[in-house]
């Protein structure tokens, strides 16, 4: 389990990069996206940050690759609002949450129609 301290961090690396994307990179193939997460090693030298992308003109995968060439100017501002002694390398990666809890809830959804249309 992450330390306090650890989860303090990587909550202020999730507003920070949230708010830098939201307001500083305009790339159009950028479309709506959320963070969700932050997972940063214990040595600060690298943090994952969970996106969930909706409404990307040219798809998630396009997103993905603009967010990660703009990874630059997201750590150029943590180093910034931070003033941590090491600024982590930031990498984005696509949260696949939403997708899986939407599968489980099919999956739910057609036992309680299999109870239904079997009751014993």
């Amino acid at each position: 389990m992450a330390s306090s301290r650890m989860r303090r961090v990587d909550e202020a690396i999730r507003e920070v990069a949230a708010d830098t994307i939201t307001k500083q990179i305009k790339d159009p193939r950028v479309g709506f996206v959320t963070v969700t997460d932050v997972q940063t090693t214990p040595d600060l030298s690298s943090a994952r940050v969970h996106v969930s992308i909706f409404a990307a003109p040219s798809g998630p995968d396009e997103c993905l690759e603009a967010l990660n060439s703009a990874h630059g100017v997201v750590q150029r501002e943590l180093a910034r609002q931070l003033r941590m002694k090491r600024t982590p390398t930031v990498e984005f990666v696509i949260d696949t949450t939403p997708a899986t809890a939407a599968r489980l809830e099919e999956i739910l959804e057609q036992v309680d129609l299999l109870d239904e249309a079997d009751p014993e």
